[in-house]
């Protein structure tokens, strides 16, 4: 996420075959929370090993209390690595040196993976595809592609990129997205509005050679560009569906598709367009389903003379396609601004409530994580209290699976030294798709209903087979329930168990 872009404001999307909460339901059980933690800002600079793995872990731990359940992490920022890869070199974000291993060894995703899971978050590996040097000063490293084959880049304005017209180029990008997938435990590849790059002003971007070579059949460059992207998205979703099925791939498009002055159908703003100015047709991807989730960066505030919150989230809201779609929130936007029918307070109430309005939204992702650890004009301590004041489950992909693990077993009270526990035995599964990977425990007074879609009910959910009640007197009695969740997070069947705490 470029962030000169930021101040002229990006978008974000995700689409909808979820299960979306019921519209206007200020505590919906099942909603997409999630956070963008970027690298590329170089928060890491000249920190150890251990400092950087310390922030992280803070990093996580607030974004738990707000209430997030996804984190989207940058990975792949310049065509370098901030994991263990044989493709591409470590990342000058991590080490400050190009291709130079981290000192003491480890593994920046892999630790990521571990740390969300053991919170119960999913771990989305934000990747940046045709990106390669963000300034022309940057050094690569000896080993880089770049090095290897110079070939495949082109130059525009003072950074360099694959040239997305090359199969070369899209066959090292499905190279790098087949290791990740295969070698690590990720819910998601991830990338955000970086396609065919921002166009500059009286240039254009050098591909004459590549049209002259590979643009046969197409009258118009615009269309062979948005053709390769297209390309490259389709491989991509393919790719990952044939090594792990149950692993997602999402895209965070800029906040504008297309104008209403370029296409009837689009939205009635004045800015700069996915379809026209990056080559992205999102909504073909969406519709064709080689995108699993859409966050257009609705980073802008209502009332924006150009590009409305308002505006864009209906239209979106209307252009799903029938993908889950989560709304991408600028925080620092949504706090510098008033709402428009009180002064008094910031826009966040109003986002929110225009968020949930819309069956075809199952929620949002915030910009940037920092902002929201900061807690920016209180928009942290507003999650808390407020918006994310319980838990919720990641909205189920029914077109990925939609198919519930067997009920838990086994379920028992012990005493042990660490205190009450209640224990349980994961279900048995016949393939991946089927297993238990997580487990949501609920907690009810004796005489009350249970209602599990309640999330006020929610104590816990967690990968562990156990959960430590909090012990009291021994008098009052509770109701206990405990329900398994696969790697898609379909819900089983629930088994109680009372208890006197």
């Amino acid at each position: 996420m470029n962030l000169k872009t930021f101040t002229i404001l990006l978008a974000l999307l995700l689409a909808v075959g979820v299960k979306a909460q019921t519209p206007g339901n200020a505590h919906p059980k099942r909603e997409f929370r999630a956070a963008w933690i970027q690298t590329v800002n170089g928060q890491f600079k000249g920190m150890s090993t251990e400092k950087i793995k310390q922030t992280l872990v803070g990093q996580l731990n607030s974004l738990q209390g707000a209430g997030i359940n996804a984190i989207i992490f940058q990975v792949r920022p310049e065509a370098d690595a901030l994991y263990a890869s044989q493709l591409e070199p470590w990342s000058r974000f991590l080490t400050g040196i190009q291709g130079q291993a981290p000192s003491p060894y480890w593994d920046p995703m892999q630790f990521m993976i571990d740390e969300c899971h053991k919170r119960g978050m999913e771990f989305h590996a934000w990747i940046n595809p045709y990106r390669t040097k963000t300034n022309q000063n940057n050094d690569l490293a000896a080993n880089h592609v770049y090095n290897i084959h110079p070939e495949w880049f082109v130059t525009y304005g003072n950074q360099l990129y694959f040239d997305p017209a090359l199969p070369e180029s899209r066959k090292h990008i499905c190279m790098v997205i087949t290791d990740i997938v295969s070698r690590y435990d990720v819910d998601a590849i991830h990338m955000d509005d970086y396609f065919y790059p921002y166009p500059i002003s009286g240039k254009d971007f050098p591909d004459d050679a590549s049209f002259a070579r590979y643009g046969g059949g197409f009258s118009n460059k615009a269309d062979w560009r948005r053709s390769n992207v297209n390309i490259l998205i389709k491989k991509i979703h393919e790719t990952i569906r044939e090594i792990k099925p149950w692993v997602k791939f999402g895209i965070s498009p800029f906040g504008i598709y297309r104008n209403e002055s370029s296409d009837p159908l689009g939205s009635k703003t004045n800015g700069l367009q996915n379809y026209d100015d990056l080559y992205a047709d999102v909504l073909l991807w969406a519709r064709q389903g080689w995108v699993d989730y859409n966050i257009p960066q609705i980073y802008w505030e209502v009332g924006h003379p150009r590009a409305d919150y308002e505006t864009l989230v209906k239209w979106w809201a209307k252009n799903t396609e029938n993908r889950p779609l989560f709304i991408g929130q600028s925080v620092m936007n949504t706090v510098q601004h008033a709402d428009p029918d009180n002064s008094s307070i910031n826009q966040l109430p109003r986002k929110m409530a225009l968020q949930r309005a819309y069956q075809t939204i199952g929620g949002s992702c915030q910009w940037p994580a920092s902002a929201v650890i900061e807690n920016a004009g209180k928009y942290r301590d507003a999650l808390v209290q407020e918006y994310h004041k319980y838990p919720a489950l990641v909205p189920v992909f029914d077109f990925m699976d939609n198919k519930a693990p067997d009920k838990v077993r086994k379920v028992k009270k012990v005493w042990t030294a660490d205190g009450y526990l209640l224990f349980w035995t994961a279900p048995k599964a016949e393939d991946e798709m089927d297993k238990a990977v997580q487990y949501v425990v609920y907690r009810f007074d004796n005489k009350e209903d249970v209602d599990l879609e309640d999330p006020s009910h929610i104590v816990a959910v967690t990968r562990n087979n156990f959960y430590k009640m909090p012990y009291e007197n021994g008098k009052t009695k509770y109701r206990y329930v405990v329900t398994a969740l696969d790697r898609l997070h379909n819900e089983s069947k629930s088994v109680s168990k009372k208890v006197k705490l």
